[in-house]
């Protein structure tokens, strides 16, 4: 799996501060621009502790990520208040080879892992005889599993990336989304560290919400 960073808000922390303050100033935006220099911490403790997130909405992350399963694409894109890109298997045609995720538990049993192995080769072999015999890829892809490795361009705003991981770093969390969301996580907090410093699953403040808790600390 690689996550990275590509873009973000230039200067998120401040462009959410002067939101914030907005709010409750007759000054103009250029007078707070100009003059917003200190305070910038407090002000966003005293937002995200009272819970006025909505000025978190004003700075926005694009990540790239590759070597994700499709399984994984089907949680992520439950997370509705974000935007997605994703490699297309309907015009994209995997001559070359198709990547495959394999999930550590099927690794460890060598036995299984074989099976999966070879299961996945007949099908890669079967999706290359389509293509050569002119069938459509937006037909032939119907045969491909959720274990197929896509790459995919997500853009999120803090406040739904605060959401976001809550949900998806938690210890009960699918193992790859959790991994993707924690890789997630510790790059927004190089880049703004004033928006996540409290940020992780429920039970970080206290509050799991879970049906069934692990009863475990939380484990990037």
């Amino acid at each position: 799996m690689k996550v990275k960073l590509i873009k973000f808000t230039q200067n998120p922390e401040k462009v959410c501060a002067v939101a914030a303050r907005l709010c409750y100033r007759s000054a103009g935006i250029d007078e707070i621009l100009d003059k917003f220099t200190e305070g910038i911490k407090e002000l966003l403790f005293k937002v995200i502790s009272s819970g006025h997130h909505s000025v978190l909405e004003h700075a926005s992350f694009t990540f790239g990520i590759e070597n994700v399963s499709r399984a994984l694409l089907a949680q992520l894109t439950r997370h509705r208040i974000a935007s997605f890109s994703v490699q297309s298997q309907r015009y994209v045609k995997f001559k070359n080879g198709i990547e495959f995720i394999i999930p550590e538990t099927i690794k460890k049993n060598k036995a299984l892992l074989k099976k999966y192995n070879n299961i996945l080769k007949n099908i890669e072999t079967l999706y290359k005889e389509f293509l050569d015999a002119d069938i459509p890829a937006e037909d032939a892809r119907y045969i491909l599993p959720t274990a197929s490795a896509t790459k995919i361009i997500i853009t999120m705003n803090a406040r739904e990336l605060r959401h976001f991981f809550s949900l998806r770093c938690c210890n009960r969390a699918q193992w790859e989304i959790k991994d993707m969301a924690c890789h997630m996580l510790n790059l927004v907090r190089t880049a703004a560290p004033l928006l996540f410093a409290d940020v992780g699953p429920d039970c970080v403040r206290g509050c799991c919400r879970e049906i069934h808790p692990c009863g475990k600390p939380w484990t990037k």
